[in-house]
């Protein structure tokens, strides 16, 4: 993330909107999970087609064989795109790739579609922008880039607050990364250090038409309201689009919002049809018609033993899916239950504090120790912010002392020489079971901002199969063994030590990081 705002103590912080959940947990397996097809599309699958990465280089690795692959698509969401040797490898392999399809008469239409956050990936005079400018010359016609500005950024309080700062106001946060039919879900942006030693988690969901249509159409839609990044290094809105932060406000939040849910309702509507006609088609005995319309479409698929929800949160656009989804399942796990919550930066919201305190399940959150926080030696008040996330761990222990729920929530910090920490998402263990049936892997961390400020995405993962149960089992239990548990000692250690002005300043600020 970005560092404190200096000016957040001047500023109004956003009212939170409370939403009833849906409705309580179905009673059986896998199914009892999906009441959330009521907010969602959901997209069944086979888990052979889904591969959980657990190294930053597998990730690399993975995004060049697949940008070289690629045939008609590449859609590229992150935070922002460093400005390495590593990124540059990216980008060449794209302007390989792009350059193969104008000579191919297989693949001519490959498009590439790029979306950034425009405050993160405008910083410094080498940037996310300056590393995209040369594909947008060379292939205008198959290249966009854009960049969302929050509308919340606007007016005196955008020509006040300086640069790193500004990114304190509201995020373009998603990570998603497609290539024709393979869908990668991460919380790892397009930076070297995520390509060599910053932990995080990393899905694939391969050859999966369907989900990568509604993630393409999701960038589309975000990015018909993002400034549009030219080849001159300017930028400037769709036409006729409303402004970010020229324009009126309440308006652009509005259109952004319909069309986000457009897209969310028109694949939702899309995967129930689905469904009813494969629903139909399996009741229908040995009826001709069915059988016909089998072979006539090829569908030789194999049932469906894992489903993908994604959940979208953009608040400031009144989109709260992921928020209403995840209240939920904390809110319904049963009693014995076990989720593992992980989270690279440790300042959860008020209404996940009291679930997690004030439910029965047990819970074991993995969160970064001072020295595997990205903001760890970090120059000037940046510096203060792992003390920061420190000081708020510490509280929130002392809740859970106070109400001796130490055997029920234990905290666990991942430490790790030499890395740093970004992990985050939740596996879900039912009552009884050694393996989990749902993970939550994307890019939000349970924080304020994630629930208030930015746009997130994350993808809940539900399944019946154990091998793919096995797999994420692994992948929790790797993340895990990296970590020591938490005690009153903890706090002792001279490391722990906070300074008071931290401890004062926190509360004040700890809504913007």
């Amino acid at each position: 993330r970005s560092s404190w705002l200096l000016l957040a103590p001047l500023l109004t912080p956003p009212v939170p909107v409370i939403t009833a959940p849906p409705c309580s947990l179905c009673p059986e397996g896998a199914h009892r999970f999906q009441w959330i097809r009521n907010l969602v599309p959901e997209f069944g699958i086979s888990s052979s087609h889904v591969k959980v990465l657990s190294s930053p280089v597998e990730f690399y690795e993975l995004l060049k064989v697949q940008i070289k692959a690629a045939k008609q698509r590449v859609v590229m969401a992150s935070l922002y795109l460093g400005t390495g040797l590593l990124e540059q490898e990216l980008v060449d392999c794209l302007e390989e790739t792009l350059e193969r399809s104008l000579q191919a008469k297989s693949s001519p239409d490959l498009r590439v579609s790029i979306l950034l956050d425009y405050t993160r990936g405008s910083r410094g005079r080498k940037n996310s922008r300056t590393m995209l400018i040369p594909l947008l010359q060379r292939f205008p016609e198959k290249v966009r880039v854009s960049l969302f500005h929050t509308p919340n950024l606007r007016g005196l309080l955008r020509l006040l607050i300086p640069e790193r700062f500004n990114e304190t106001i509201g995020l373009q946060h998603i990570k998603v990364y497609l290539f024709d039919d393979n869908v990668i879900l991460s919380g790892a942006n397009l930076s070297d250090l995520y390509f060599t030693n910053r932990q995080d988690r990393y899905v694939l969901l391969q050859d999966s038409p369907e989900i990568a249509d509604f993630f393409t159409e999701l960038v589309d839609a975000i990015g018909d309201v993002s400034l549009q990044l030219q080849q001159d290094d300017t930028v400037q809105m769709m036409e006729g689009m409303v402004h970010p932060y020229q324009g009126d406000k309440v308006a652009y939040c509005e259109i952004a919002n319909r069309r986000v849910m457009e897209v969310i309702n028109s694949a939702r509507t899309r995967q129930e049809l689905l469904h009813a006609k494969t629903f139909h088609s399996n009741h229908s005995g040995s009826s001709l018609l069915s059988q016909q319309g089998s072979q006539a479409s090829g569908d030789l698929k194999p049932e469906p033993d894992t489903w993908i929800y994604p959940l979208i949160q953009m608040k400031p656009f009144g989109i709260q899916i992921d928020e209403v989804v995840t209240e939920t399942l904390l809110t319904e796990a049963e009693r014995d239950a076990r989720i593992y919550l992980t989270t690279g930066y440790f300042n959860l919201t008020q209404a996940y504090m009291d679930l997690i305190l004030g439910t029965r399940a047990e819970y074991r959150i993995l969160l970064a120790s001072p020295e595997v926080n990205g903001f760890f030696g970090a120059k000037g008040v940046a510096g203060a912010i792992p003390a920061a996330y420190v000081y708020i761990e510490h509280q929130f222990y002392s809740e859970v002392c106070y109400l001796q729920q130490q055997e029920r929530v234990q905290l666990q910090e991942y430490s790790r020489a030499g890395w740093t920490f970004h992990a985050k998402g939740l596996w879900l263990y039912l009552a009884g079971s050694d393996l989990p049936c749902l993970t939550l892997i994307g890019s939000p961390n349970f924080g304020y901002r994630s629930v208030h400020r930015d746009l997130e995405a994350q993808v809940a993962i539900v399944t019946e199969n154990k091998a793919l149960q096995q797999q994420l089992h692994q992948e929790q239990e790797q993340l895990y063994l990296c970590s020591g548990v938490v005690s009153m000692s903890t706090f002792e250690q001279p490391n722990r030590y906070v300074k008071l002005w931290v401890k004062l300043v926190t509360p004040l600020i700890k809504n913007f990081f």
